[in-house]
């Protein structure tokens, strides 16, 4: 007789990626505040994991915390990545989300999320539609060959990416390219452009971010203390 499968997890469930250079606790604590309300705290869960240590190229082969390899900074429209490195990650990503989904969450309440590596691939790749993805100052990390590897369901998921236009990394340009590329694929994304951030997130994303996130899983009525009430500003590497 087969197992009954495990009940409903209650709530959504949001897996954050650092940038490269970061930790999980590092940017955890930027963004867990924002989802540390006792309204807030039952229906949403957090993920932070860190990423492996790896010599990484653009920075002399100093050893840091990344996704996957970096080979060149500033990264463009037309970077090229190590897209071994980049499925590797997204392997490592899905391995996560097939747990969550295997513990009785429901593809459509889970959240893939990052700061310049790891998020959009992943997603673009998993097999079924997520709630959605959340992109931080990143990039598309595959070439357009890719694009017949993204199955129907996962051009359903929605995408919000912010960018700064001072961004002296990761260009404004390979963002904004990203998200045509998404559009080209049929996929909704909103893309919200910054002109005078640089690379790093702050609290005005942090808290659009919030409200998208709780839209999606039918979240209503969260009071301030939602919010943490000091600036918040998180800068990588990358």
């Amino acid at each position: 007789m087969a197992a009954a499968p495990p009940p409903p997890a209650a709530g959504g469930f949001v897996l954050f990626l650092h940038g490269s250079g970061g930790s999980g606790e590092e940017i955890g604590a930027e963004v867990a505040p924002y989802f540390a309300a006792p309204e807030l705290a039952s229906s949403v869960r957090l993920s932070f994991p860190t990423a492996p240590t790896a010599p990484i190229a653009c920075y002399g082969a100093a050893v840091i915390t990344a996704w996957f390899g970096i080979a060149e900074v500033p990264i463009t429209a037309k970077t090229v990545r190590d897209e071994k490195e980049v499925l590797k990650a997204v392997e490592y990503v899905h391995g996560l989300i097939d747990k969550e989904i295997a513990s009785g969450t429901s593809p459509s309440d889970i959240f893939v999320c990052g700061l310049s590596q790891g998020a959009i691939a992943s997603v673009l790749l998993y097999p079924k539609t997520l709630g959605g993805c959340v992109v931080f100052s990143g990039s598309v990390p595959l070439r357009k060959s890719f694009a017949d590897k993204v199955s129907p369901e996962a051009r359903k998921t929605p995408v919000l990416w912010f960018h700064g236009m001072a961004d002296g990394l990761v260009l404004f340009e390979a963002g904004h390219a990203g998200c045509a590329f998404l559009e080209e694929l049929g996929m909704t994304c909103e893309f919200k452009a910054y002109p005078t951030l640089g690379h790093s997130i702050i609290e005005e994303e942090l808290q659009y971010f919030q409200q998208w996130i709780l839209n999606r899983l039918g979240i209503s009525g969260i009071t301030e203390t939602a919010r943490p009430s000091s600036s918040s500003q998180h800068k990588d590497l990358q």
